[in-house]
C-alpha cells in the first residue's frame, strides 16, 4: 500500500432507499419520483460547476441504484475525472438481482465504473432476514454474476458480523462464499447497535452473540481471509493485493475528498464539512456547513493506526515536521509485547488482536503526544 497521489477523490451520497434496514442509522429514506428527479437536478448542478479534476469516484447510500442505471452513468458523465479513476457504486442485491425490470451493470460499465460494493451482510439467509434483508442468496449471487458478466471484476463484498443468531461457522459459509464468488475485497464490520435504530429499541430481544464469540469470528475471518490471500489492510476491510479500496484508503490517510448530497462529508483545504441531514435543504441549494479543521496530527494517527501498515514515522515527519515520540513509541513496544501490535525502526501498527482493542490503544497513545 503506497500514499496516492495529491488528487482528492469525490464521495456522492445517494440518499435514497427501499426500506430501512433496522441496524442502519445512515441518512435514508424512500424515494418517489418527484424527489428522485429533484435529488438528480440539484446534484447535477453542484457537478457540473466542479473545475476541480478527481481520481476516485464513490457513489454511497443509502443504495444508490435506487437512481436507476441511466441516471448514475449520467451524472458521472458530469465528473471532471482522471483516466485510470477508480469508480465505485453501492449497490443493493434486491435492486439488481430479482426486479423484474433487470438492472443494466453494462450501462455503468460503459460510463466507467469499474467496482461495485455490494451489500451482502451474510450468505445465510435466516441471517439476512434478521437484518431486514428481502433477497435471499440466489437474488445475490445473480446479482454478481450480472456484475461480472457486465465485465466489471472489482467486486466488493460488505459482511457482518455479530448477527442476531450467526455462529463462527455461518460466517465461515459467508466467507466461504464471497471467496468462491471471485469477490476482490470483503469488507466485515461488525454490527453496532445504534441509537434510533429498530435495533436499538429491541435491543433486550436480538439473540445476538457475546462479545467473545464476536471478538472470535474477527480473528477467525482475518486468519481464514488470510489463508485465501487477501490483506487485511484496514481494521474492517480486507482485499486481494492490488485491490484495496482508492477512495477509502484517502480517508485513512486524511487526504481530500469533496462529499455531495444530503449528510455528505468532506475534507478540502484542510477544513472539515458537510451538508445537513436534510434532502430539503439540499434541494434548495444550501451549502454545505463548515464542521471543524482537520488532520491535526491526533486525528492522523488515529486513522493511520486503523490500516495494517500503522504509522509510518517518515510520513508523519514530512507531514508536521516533528517527529513520532518517544514515549508514544515505547508504549507501542508495550502492546507489542502483548501480541497487539508490531514495532520496527520505520513504523509501528496494531496486529488483529490489536484492532479489537484499537479504540483503548489509539487513545492512549495520542494522549502522549
Amino acid at each position: 500500500m503506497t500514499m496516492t497521489d495529491k488528487t482528492p477523490g469525490l464521495y456522492i451520497h445517494v440518499p435514497f432507499c427501499r426500506s430501512k434496514c433496522p441496524y442502519c442509522d445512515f441518512y435514508s429514506m424512500p424515494v418517489n419520483t418527484e424527489l428522485k428527479e429533484k435529488y438528480i437536478a440539484a446534484t447535477a448542478g453542484i457537478l457540473s460547476s466542479l473545475e476541480q479534476k478527481f481520481n476516485t469516484v464513490y457513489f454511497g447510500g443509502g443504495s444508490p441504484d435506487m437512481l436507476g442505471e441511466e441516471n448514475i452513468a449520467y451524472l458521472l458523465g458530469l465528473v471532471n475525472r482522471t483516466e485510470d479513476a477508480e469508480i465505485t457504486v453501492e449497490c443493493n442485491p434486491s435492486g439488481t438481482g430479482c426486479e423484474k425490470r433487470s438492472f443494466d451493470f453494462g450501462v455503468l460499465s460503459g460510463a466507467g465504473v469499474n467496482r461495485i460494493s455490494l451489500g451482502l451482510q451474510s450468505a445465510v439467509d435466516t441471517e439476512r432476514r434478521q437484518l431486514g434483508r428481502t433477497a435471499g442468496i440466489k437474488e445475490a449471487g445473480t446479482a454478481v454474476k450480472k456484475i461480472q458478466e457486465a465485465g466489471i471484476d472489482n467486486i466488493s463484498l460488505d459482511v457482518m458480523l455479530g448477527i442476531p443468531g450467526q455462529t463462527e461457522e455461518s460466517l465461515r459459509t459467508t466467507l466461504e462464499y464471497c471467496v468462491n464468488s471471485g469477490a476482490k475485497h470483503i469488507s466485515a464490520y461488525m454490527l453496532k447497535i445504534e441509537e434510533g435504530t429498530y435495533f436499538h429499541k429491541v435491543a433486550d430481544k436480538l439473540n445476538l452473540p457475546g462479545e467473545d464469540e464476536v471478538c472470535d469470528m474477527y480473528l477467525a475471518a482475518s486468519e481464514f481471509l488470510r489463508q485465501n490471500g487477501f490483506l487485511h489492510y484496514e481494521i474492517s476491510n480486507f482485499a486481494l493485493p492490488g485491490y484495496e479500496s482508492r477512495h477509502n484508503l484517502k480517508y485513512w490517510h486524511c487526504e481530500e475528498y469533496e462529499g455531495i448530497g444530503p449528510s455528505a462529508h468532506s475534507f478540502m483545504h484542510g477544513k472539515r464539512y458537510c451538508y445537513p441531514r436534510d434532502i430539503s435543504s439540499y434541494i434548495e441549494g444550501k451549502p454545505p456547513v463548515y464542521d471543524s479543521d482537520g488532520a491535526d496530527p491526533k486525528e492522523y494517527i488515529m486513522l493511520a493506526l486503523r490500516l495494517s501498515e500503522g504509522l509510518v514515522y517518515d510520513r508523519f515527519r514530512q507531514r508536521f515536521s516533528k517527529e513520532v515520540p518517544d514515549k508514544m513509541i515505547e508504549y507501542a513496544l508495550l502492546l507489542e509485547k502483548n501480541g497487539l501490535a508490531r514495532v520496527t525502526d520505520k513504523q509501528f501498527n496494531l496486529t488483529p488482536e490489536g484492532f479489537l482493542v484499537s479504540n483503548t490503544a489509539i487513545l492512549n497513545l495520542i494522549g502522549l503526544l
